[in-house]
Parts: C-alpha cells; structure tokens; sequence
C-alpha cells in the first residue's frame, strides 16, 4: 500500500457536486492499494499513519500523532498512486491492485482507522470521479509504504 499523507487546515471530497467527505484540522491520505497486499498491511498502516509525529507541539517541534492530537482524518483512494513512469509518456498502472480487491482493502483501512480512539474519519467514494479540495498545513506531506523493500515494521 501506498499512502501520501498531508498535514492539512482542511480538506473536503465532492462527487457529482455533492460533498462526501470533509474535514477540519488533520490529515489527508490518498491511498493506493498494490496488487499484493493483504488486510494485516491494512491495519499496519493504519497504526503508522494514526502515529505518524507530523502535528506541532506547543514547542513548534512535530512531535505529536493523529492519536494524540484527537483530529480529524479524510481517507481517498488513489489508484494512480501506482502509476509507473518508468518507460513512455503514458503510466502503467499493472502494479494496483484490481478494482474487487482495492475495494475490500480500500475499506478495510478505512475500517482499521475507525477503530482507532479519538479520530474521526471521513471519506470519498471509491472509483468515484472525486474533486479533492485541500488547505495543507505546513505544508507537510509524507509518502508512506509498505510493500517491497519499505516494508512497516510491527
């Protein structure tokens, strides 16, 4: 899985015109999902994210998480975070994961991170033609993995 976290003021995610997700203070993850992942990496990364040290504390020095700072969290899935580049103008996409199963782990994330204390979290709708909207804060963006030679330790 591949997540690219940012810090943000705001965030909101509109389908059709209509909102669907939004939030105030907190964070934004656009999250892919790799052909071989599995739920356990659901809810590893979900942890990691949840206690990333990415929020200022009363010092200026980031040095608190989501868990600890109580705010909010927007979860958008972003297949095109597995985009390969590499060769021609056009990405490869053969490295994401098929829809059926982005889906399954999309929401197992989404759930992993419900079940977490004091974080409320929205979300966009998956396969969904989204407008994201966002205020970063900082900014602060931060690309988190666990497939390959990134793996998330335990």
């Amino acid at each position: 899985m591949r997540a690219l976290v940012q810090r943000v003021l705001r965030a909101r995610v509109t389908v059709d015109g209509a909102c669907v997700g939004q939030i105030g203070p907190g964070l934004l993850v656009l999250l892919g999902i790799h052909r071989s992942d599995t739920i356990r990496e659901a809810a590893r990364l979900a942890r990691k994210i949840a206690s990333l040290r990415i929020f200022e504390d009363s010092g200026g020095k980031m040095n608190l998480s989501l868990l600890e700072h109580g705010r909010h969290l927007l979860i958008v899935s972003q297949f095109t975070l597995y985009g390969d580049t590499r060769k021609g103008n056009r990405p490869s996409y053969s490295e994401a994961a098929p829809a059926d199963a982005a889906k399954a782990l999309y929401e197992s994330f989404v759930e992993h991170c419900r079940l977490l204390p004091g974080i409320t979290v929205q979300t966009g709708v998956f396969q969904a033609h989204m407008e994201v909207e966002l205020v970063n804060d900082g900014p602060v963006t931060v690309l988190c993995e666990t497939e390959g030679t990134t793996r998330l330790e335990e």
